[in-house]
């Protein structure tokens, strides 16, 4: 089997190095096939394509394309298109994987192919979340790395011929959020099976939250909502209606975990820096997920009632 990893990357070079150190030192035997690394630059302002280009004799799977700045979804379909693979790999450039990667997401898609008698599925590795730069790989697995996605790409591996056949990501998603779960939803209708493949491990990396932080997630949750809309105005039904929390009973919620949003980004802020001050920056972050979702749907909910959709 031939794989194409297929990374779309814009300005993280520092993790980026990490990500393609350890898929150099992949224990992928010739007996399994061959990969290679493709590698979209989508506009970078930082260093990267002048590392990549300098460290080409340490990168001997390592393609690199480049793009202007156009969004991951039009990075990965870039990706794809360049791809010489049979089964394409997708992963984000701040995902460090373990050495038997690639290899067990080989044996996991090989044995569903046997058993099913086709290959209409994909396998879906681990992800596990960390803020450990310099040993991304030590962090334990923890109940909150655990995803429902059906399809996500931080960590996924299919044939690109379902790829194809489903029509590849809807770079219409300009904004951040869901152009992944949407050609999700297209491949889900196709009858492609989801093959859970605990093995194949990445390690996701991201800074340790800061309380400067909010700002940019909060703008950030409001482009998700805002292609949340996107999404649910290609899938018009109950299942996607859930999947971006478009319904009374998410707005409920949200309403009684916020008591009507008295606890927001301003009045949790003390309690957000204490924590931070005591290394439990995670637990800040959770926290703050709380209003984080009630603004979400409350912008949700406004843009559909502005586009007619509520």
């Amino acid at each position: 089997m031939f794989l194409s990893v297929v990374i779309p990357t814009y300005n993280r070079l520092p993790i980026l190095q990490k990500c393609l150190a350890a898929l150099e030192q992949q224990d992928f035997p010739a007996s399994a096939g061959d990969y290679e690394v493709v590698v979209v630059d989508d506009g970078s302002t930082d260093a990267t394509v002048a590392w990549i280009e300098a460290e080409a004799a340490a990168l001997p799977h390592v393609r690199l394309l480049q793009q202007s700045h156009g969004g991951a979804a039009a990075g990965r379909n870039r990706g794809v298109e360049a791809a010489r693979g049979e089964v394409v790999v997708f992963i984000d450039s701040d995902l460090v994987v373990t050495p038997c990667f690639l290899l067990c997401h080989t044996q996991a898609l090989e044995q569903a192919w046997q058993r099913l008698g086709h290959q209409r599925c994909f396998t879906y590795g681990a992800v596990i979340n960390t803020s450990n730069f310099n040993e991304p790989t030590a962090e334990r697995h923890k109940l909150r790395d655990h995803s429902w996605a059906y399809f996500a790409t931080g960590n996924v591996a299919i044939a690109r011929e379902l790829l194809e056949q489903a029509g590849l990501f809807d770079t219409g998603f300009q904004l951040y959020g869901w152009e992944d779960l949407e050609l999700g939803e297209r491949l889900r209708r196709l009858g492609v099976a989801l093959i859970r493949c605990p093995e194949a491990v990445g390690y996701h990396w991201h800074p340790a939250f800061r309380l400067e932080q909010i700002a940019d997630l909060i703008r950030v949750e409001r482009e998700r909502a805002r292609m949340a809309l996107v999404f649910f105005r290609k899938h018009p039904s109950q299942r996607v209606r859930m999947i971006i929390q478009f319904t009374w009973y998410h707005r409920l919620l949200w309403e009684l975990l916020t008591l009507g949003g008295l606890l927001n980004e301003r009045s949790l802020r003390p309690v957000l820096a204490w924590l931070v001050r005591r290394d439990r920056a995670a637990l800040a972050l959770e926290l703050l997920r709380i209003p984080l979702n009630r603004l979400g749907v409350r912008t949700l909910q406004l843009e559909a009632r502005r586009q007619g959709l509520a």
